[in-house]
């Protein structure tokens, strides 16, 4: 990912309102690891339910705002991230929605989805198995996965705007 500030992120939120952007909280982005991610994710710190989503889409920056359900899954089941493919305990996955834009979003309608609970997809894909005569180069492993999760937060963001995939 390349990097961005904080003018930028307040610059690229598809589907917050003024006032969701004056109280919204941001990550150390002076301690972030660019080149390890596909996208800037973040939990509020204010608001227990809000989280960020901030990634370029070509040349375009694009940011969510999601907001998690208040409960978690049931311990002692398994459940599986839409953007990261990774599975791992059902607490550890939350729903997520993301209001629309525009006046569907004014309306309240919303699109929802399964993620990491703590939104760090691109450090899980990163934890790959030692190589093996099955996964020779770890790297192709992080590569195919980290085109995935840009494409599938390219597909969310789209649902969010309404924007037909056909």
């Amino acid at each position: 990912m390349r990097q961005v500030t904080t003018p930028e992120i307040l610059t690229c939120m598809i589907n917050m309102t003024p006032q969701d952007l004056q109280v919204m909280s941001f990550p150390g982005l002076h301690e972030t690891l660019w080149d390890q991610r596909e996208f800037l994710g973040w939990r509020d710190v204010h608001h227990n339910t809000k989280g960020y989503l901030v990634f370029w889409v070509g040349e375009e920056l694009r940011g969510l705002m999601v907001k998690a359900a208040e409960s978690q899954m049931p311990g002692g089941r398994s459940a599986i991230c839409a953007l990261c493919h990774t599975q791992q305990p059902a607490p550890q996955v939350s729903l997520f929605t993301a209001p629309k834009s525009g006046d569907e979003g004014a309306r309240g309608n919303t699109v929802g989805t399964y993620l990491c609970a703590d939104l760090a997809c691109s450090t899980l894909i990163r934890i790959t198995p030692a190589e093996s005569a099955e996964i020779p180069d770890a790297s192709d492993t992080i590569a195919h996965k980290s085109l995935g999760i840009r494409d599938r937060l390219e597909n969310f963001s789209n649902r969010v705007l309404s924007v037909d995939a056909s």
